[in-house]
């Protein structure tokens, strides 16, 4: 409710000088149907957000927030239209999805682990010899082994009306926040582009950036700090 009371807010008081080109509708769990601190699901049952900074520590804020500079006090945003392919997912059993991804579908632990925010051990082997989670897995995929390189996700399931002849359209919108984003973001896109085994069951058809200025005091206006 308050989210489209504020999105008609803005665009009623912009139509004298603009018009709607594009919406994208996504959605989340109902407030109350998870305890605080579950990390959601996506359309593949995944867990999502796990490894995220908390918000107000020294950590997300030096993560998130530009510390000088012309957008001191604001964000780097990258927001993706990632389409999932469900139906070629669904043929994929259940021990190649859990590698796909390197966590349990039950809880969203670590293949090596027993709980959800366990820290994964690359390192460690099955009695054959190979990596229990896998190079190719999304998750050894997006981590990164410096400090420097990570986000904060904020991601949305979306489930729209299918193509003619089509039983889904549908996947994930993709929203990270960082201070930096050829630091911090595009190292990760570029590691999930060489290998991540997830890419056969995802597409990517939109994507863009955008410069979130700070807030502002009272009497001013968003931006006044870029334009004074």
């Amino acid at each position: 409710m308050s989210v489209a009371h504020a999105a008609r807010m803005l665009l009623k008081d912009t139509r004298a000088f603009a018009t709607v080109r594009w919406t994208q509708t996504g959605f989340r769990r109902a407030f109350g149907s998870a305890t605080d601190g579950t990390a959601m699901r996506n359309l593949f049952g995944q867990v999502d957000e796990t490894v995220n900074p908390q918000p107000d520590t020294a950590d997300f804020d030096q993560l998130v927030w530009v510390a000088d500079g012309w957008l001191t006090g604001g964000t780097g945003l990258v927001l993706r239209r990632i389409q999932m392919n469900l139906d070629t997912w669904d043929e994929l059993d259940r021990p190649g999805r859990e590698l796909s991804v390197g966590r349990n579908l039950t809880n969203g632990a670590p293949l090596t682990g027993t709980n959800e925010r366990d820290e994964p051990d690359f390192d460690a082997k099955d009695a054959l010899g190979f990596p229990v989670i896998p190079e190719f897995s999304h998750m050894r995929r997006a981590r990164s082994d410096g400090d420097g390189e990570r986000i904060f996700r904020r991601s949305f399931n979306y489930d729209d009306a299918p193509d003619p002849g089509e039983v889904s359209n549908s996947g994930l919108i993709f929203v990270s926040y960082q201070a930096d984003i050829d630091r911090q973001f595009i190292p990760i896109q570029r590691r999930l582009d060489e290998l991540d085994l997830l890419n056969q069951w995802t597409t990517p058809i939109g994507s863009a950036v955008f410069a979130i200025p700070p807030g502002c005091q009272e009497g001013g206006y968003i931006g006044d700090t870029l334009l004074s």
